[in-house]
């Protein structure tokens, strides 16, 4: 791939990978920003790694998902999403902290149910694209899935209660 394909594919998708890594992030938009920079380093630096019989789309969603997972394992979070929200009032929050409840949810979901979630809903992946992305079976995609809209429906139940 060369320097001007790969600066076209980052344009194209750019926004869309950092959509994904906030959602992933639970509405943290600084941190979804700071992960799709290193999303797009490492991609860069790995172009030579990207097969043209693939979708790049696939490719970079399999970075920016192994970015945020290892983001996830050096870092726990000490400070819980309620405790967070009170730090910013509605008024300085982003757009996005309209989806406070749905966010709720996600960030209680594990990171694997999550990102399945997110992949097949918000991106419109199917499940072996999914599978491909997190390298995991089908069927384990599948289980996600499954997990994790009832784990969602219980957690906004529970909000909306």
């Amino acid at each position: 791939m060369t320097r001007q394909q790969f600066t076209l594919y980052v344009e194209s998708y750019q926004k869309a990978v950092r959509r994904f890594l906030t959602a992933l992030c639970c509405g943290d938009s600084s941190l979804a920003d700071d992960l799709a920079q290193d999303t797009f380093v490492k991609a860069y630096l790995s172009c030579d790694g990207f097969r043209e019989d693939s979708k790049f789309t696939t490719w970079i969603y399999r970075i920016a998902y192994n970015t945020f997972i290892s983001h996830r394992r050096s870092s726990r979070s000490t400070v819980s999403l309620i405790e967070a929200s009170t730090y910013t009032s509605l008024s300085e929050a982003d757009g996005s902290f309209r989806y406070q409840a749905l966010y709720a949810a996600l960030d209680r979901l594990g990171d694997k149910e999550r990102a399945a979630i997110l992949l097949f809903y918000m991106q419109g992946y199917s499940v072996a694209e999914i599978a491909d992305i997190s390298h995991q079976s089908t069927e384990a995609v599948k289980q996600q899935l499954s997990r994790g809209r009832k784990h969602v429906k219980q957690f906004l139940d529970y909000e909306a209660e």
